[in-house]
């Protein structure tokens, strides 16, 4: 649809509101500007796969040729918000049981805290004073 579009656009025109011709000074779409865009795309061509074959690191990343260590986690790489609490005990606990338990009792502390009775301390908009700070 495009191209049908582009090649109607460009043999007929856009607009003509006045009616007058103006075909005297058009190009014809398919000879010039379809040659034009094949050389184009034949030296874009070219330049990419001198790239890829000649030069295959030109464009890396130099982080790609550090030697892996399976014992430190990169820099770069970070947890999701809602994962950095639990990525932050495990690395701090260098036992793998250990932090596996101490994750567990860090999600459990949530659920033991409901049970815990009723709170005295009430919100904000319930004191007297603080109302209009609320």
């Amino acid at each position: 649809m495009r191209v049908v579009h582009i090649l109607f656009l460009h043999q007929t025109g856009s607009r003509n509101p006045l009616g007058v011709n103006s075909n005297y000074d058009k190009l014809p779409f398919h000879q010039y500007y379809s040659i034009k865009d094949l050389i184009g795309f034949r030296l874009v061509l070219r330049l990419l796969g001198y790239m890829c074959f000649f030069s295959p690191w030109l464009l890396g990343d130099p982080e790609n040729f550090i030697t892996a260590n399976p014992l430190v986690t990169p820099v770069h790489i970070q947890p999701e918000w809602y994962f950095l609490f639990a990525y932050a005990i495990l690395r701090s606990i260098p036992d793998k049981l250990g932090g596996v338990i101490a994750l567990a009792a860090s999600v459990a502390i949530l659920y033991v805290i409901g049970f815990c009775g009723a709170y005295q301390i009430k919100g904000i908009p319930f004191y007297p004073l603080r109302k209009p700070l609320f």
